[in-house]
């Protein structure tokens, strides 16, 4: 039973390597984001397999004699691997299979700068219309353009303070037509999705519209509306202290 007990931490261990080396050997282009999520899918099933086992054994009197804490160690190591994915699939299923998320349905910003940069993505640059906004509507109504009392060339030196704190690379900007262009790398993963400012004049103030587009993948995850929130939050604070 000894020699089971180390075999199953040695599986709960690799479970944990697997899971912990998927995104940043992503990033670090070692291998394609598909083998990214073979590797954590992997992960799952060895890390709770191991869990499984070594729950088996504590239940066993004879088998966990002298290995209880071995044994223990494995189920929590191989819970913790197979809880993290799970989570993440659970917020897939509750979000919708949407990957373009604007403040404007009528007219979204549209990506020009940007456009070299996502020849190869598998997701185009285009907004695809009334049935992506719909279920944005559902699952984000809280993502709505922000008014401001402030002057547009004002709110274009703070959003693109703002776009630049953020840590986005800024591709283009455009202070006569009031256009930001800019992309975001997630952290873990390194995936980029391209983000669009426009700062629009309004008869009291400036209306800015933003839009968040992942280049990869059907779901973000909830992803590009964070990613929207924080920006409007961060520009929100910056053009109150600034009035």
């Amino acid at each position: 039973m000894n020699h089971l007990a180390k075999l199953l931490t040695l599986t709960a261990t690799i479970a944990l390597i697997m899971l912990l080396i998927a995104g940043p050997g992503t990033r670090m282009e070692w291998w394609d984001f598909r083998f990214g999520f073979t590797l954590m899918r992997w992960a799952v099933y060895l890390g709770a397999g191991s869990a499984v086992a070594a729950l088996i054994l504590v239940l066993i009197p004879r088998a966990r004699r002298g290995q209880a804490s071995r044994l223990g160690v494995v189920i929590a190591l191989g819970a913790v691997v197979a809880a993290v994915p799970a989570w993440q699939l659970m917020q897939v299923r509750s979000l919708p299979m949407i990957h373009d998320i604007t403040t404007d349905f009528v007219d979204p910003p549209a990506f020009e700068a940007i456009l070299p940069l996502r020849v190869d993505a598998p997701n185009p640059p285009e907004y695809e219309g009334e049935e992506i906004a719909r279920q944005q509507r559902e699952a984000y109504p809280d993502i709505q353009p922000l008014l401001t009392s402030t002057h547009p060339a004002i709110a274009f030196e703070h959003a693109l303070e703002t776009a630049e704190s953020l840590g986005w690379d800024i591709v283009a900007a455009n202070p006569e037509r009031g256009i930001i262009e800019a992309t975001d790398t997630t952290f873990w993963f390194g995936f980029q999705d391209d983000v669009v400012i426009r700062i629009l004049a309004e008869p009291d103030g400036s209306r800015v519209d933003i839009r968040s587009k992942s280049r990869v993948g059907l779901s973000d995850v909830g992803a590009n509306a964070n990613r929207i929130r924080r920006f409007k939050e961060r520009l929100d604070e910056r053009l109150y202290w600034s009035n």
